[in-house]
């Protein structure tokens, strides 16, 4: 046999020993949200299928409004398109309770179940047992521009109230120059622009419902709390606010088009990266705003990984979702892009490691916005349910986007804030009727 002859024996060898290996693979599909945080998860896939060649992963990157329809939809009809969801601290206790999702009790003694944090661990399980593992937590806070307080001559307080917001707002408003004084979600959507309204609603006293389950958009604590949120961004906001989110109102601030925004906490590493933002070196932090009450307008959230039910490859799902919420992924991304853009808010231990509180200046507000939130008690007066910035029950993520859409038109200038209060109102009684409540 001649040497190239073997030679191209041995290569054909090869070729149909990979080929072997790639038949072999199994495709988990993950469907996430195009935040910062998961699109570097992706950047990072690679490590993940070096370590299991066995695993090829294909990703489905939505915006979140999107993703929250198509996972939805996907779970609750037993779709099986996807092997990995990422969804959030509302539907991942309804979604396990309905056995619509693979219980993950079993992620492995490296995986440490005991380090997550008890609010947010206790979030994601039901009747003891974990259905979506927290990739990121979150409360929200304001994030400001130093350099515009200090030219305002205000010196922001570190447990502000709204009045105290609305003073700064005016005083950095520069629109000659597109500086907006503050930046405030008012994209219409359950997680858009009603998370932010609903936890800033707390702050002001209102409720979604009373102790009898009857809606209380007729009342005086919301309309309050609409007024003065269209005040604010009517006098002091980005023009078009009707069509932000977060990551709109994200890529304003890093441009310097913002004086404060009120947002979720994870942010925090998005705006003082100098990598991303032109202001990264002119940030500072504090709680959310209050009115007096007793309440702040913050929220507690986390964005999860879990498994459908109905997916055909739920081991190697777990695998994956062992690997990217553990706290060796956590060092992974600090070995790439510093402790200050590791994944927040999901383990204790992250908390007790200085290399991250020395490299994030946010990480105790973050750690506080978060342990502030209650969800068992989040208004002024009692509820009959659970969630801060959304209500624990099935029918509030239909319900609250309609609200949004009522609400986001108001911002628009297409509707009065008590015509939008008076169509929620009717809204919430129909629907709470119509489901039995």
């Amino acid at each position: 046999m001649t040497r190239s002859l073997r030679a191209l024996m041995g290569a054909t060898a090869l070729t149909a020993a990979g080929f072997a290996v790639a038949a072999q693979a199994e495709t988990i599909t993950i469907a996430t949200v195009n935040n910062g945080d998961m699109i570097r998860m992706q950047g990072l896939t690679s490590h993940f299928t070096d370590m299991h060649p066995d695993i090829d992963v294909q990703w489905v990157t939505l915006e979140e409004n999107v993703l929250r329809q198509n996972v939805t939809t996907d779970i609750a009809t037993g779709g099986g398109q996807y092997d990995v969801i990422t969804i959030g601290t509302y539907e991942a206790p309804i979604w396990g309770a309905n056995d619509w999702l693979v219980s993950l009790d079993d992620l492995g003694d490296d995986y440490n179940i005991d380090d997550l944090l008890p609010a947010v661990r206790g979030g994601l399980t039901v009747d003891g047992h974990l259905y979506a593992s927290p990739f990121y937590g979150e409360s929200s806070m304001v994030m400001y521009r130093t350099d515009l307080m200090e030219a305002a001559g205000l010196e922001m307080p570190e447990a502000p109230t709204w009045d105290f917001i609305r003073e700064a707002a005016a005083a950095m408003t520069d629109r000659d120059n597109e500086i907006y004084g503050i930046c405030l979600r008012g994209k219409a959507g359950w997680g858009e622009n009603m998370a932010f309204l609903t936890a800033m609603s707390n702050s002001f006293g209102a409720r979604w419902f009373d102790m009898d389950w009857t809606p209380q958009f007729d009342q005086e604590a919301w309309a309050n709390t609409l007024d003065f949120y269209l005040d604010l961004m009517t006098n002091y906001g980005p023009p078009g606010a009707s069509n932000n989110g977060f990551n709109e109102n994200l890529a304003l601030f890093q441009t310097g088009h913002c004086g404060m925004w009120i947002d979720a906490t994870v942010a925090a590493s998005f705006v003082t990266n100098a990598n991303d933002s032109e202001v990264a070196d002119q940030v500072g932090f504090a709680l959310a705003p209050d009115n007096g009450l007793g309440r702040r307008g913050n929220w507690l959230w986390a964005w999860n990984l879990a498994i459908p039910a109905s997916s055909d490859a739920q081991e190697a799902a777990k695998t994956f979702i062992a690997w990217a919420t553990s706290a060796a992924y956590t060092e992974l991304v600090a070995s790439e892009e510093g402790w200050a853009n590791v994944p927040p808010g999901t383990r204790t231990s992250l908390y007790e490691n200085q290399e991250y509180l020395d490299a994030a200046p946010f990480a105790e507000m973050t750690l506080r916005s978060m342990e502030a939130a209650d969800p068992t008690n989040p208004s002024v007066d009692p509820v009959p349910y659970t969630g801060v910035q959304f209500v624990a029950i099935p029918e509030f993520a239909g319900l609250a986007t309609e609200v949004g859409q009522l609400f986001s038109a108001a911002l628009a200038g297409q509707m009065s804030a008590e015509d939008a209060l008076s169509q929620a109102q009717e809204l919430a009684t129909e629907e709470m009727e119509a489901a039995g409540y």
